[in-house]
């Protein structure tokens, strides 16, 4: 069960180091680091078709990943 779980685990952080490189940055440039924030904190700019699909598929590997570890952690302890 334990080396099951490191592997989901490591699959998980995989996925979810791809996901997060396949996005792209939502600014460019420095006026992009000043403004972007409060661009997309306002809405401004919302996310659609690949975007939104890849902005959705990394929250769930962050959340399993995050799940995962938890498990992991309380398996090899005990």
């Amino acid at each position: 069960m334990e080396i099951f779980l490191k592997i989901l685990l490591f699959i998980f952080s995989i996925g979810l180091i791809g996901v997060v490189l396949l996005q792209r940055g939502k600014s460019a440039g420095l006026s992009g680091a000043i403004t972007g924030g409060a661009e997309h904190l306002f809405g401004k700019q919302k996310a659609r078709g690949m975007d939104l699909f890849l902005q959705r598929l990394t929250i769930a590997f962050a959340i399993g990943f995050f799940i995962l570890a938890l498990l992991v952690a309380y398996v090899v302890k005990a």
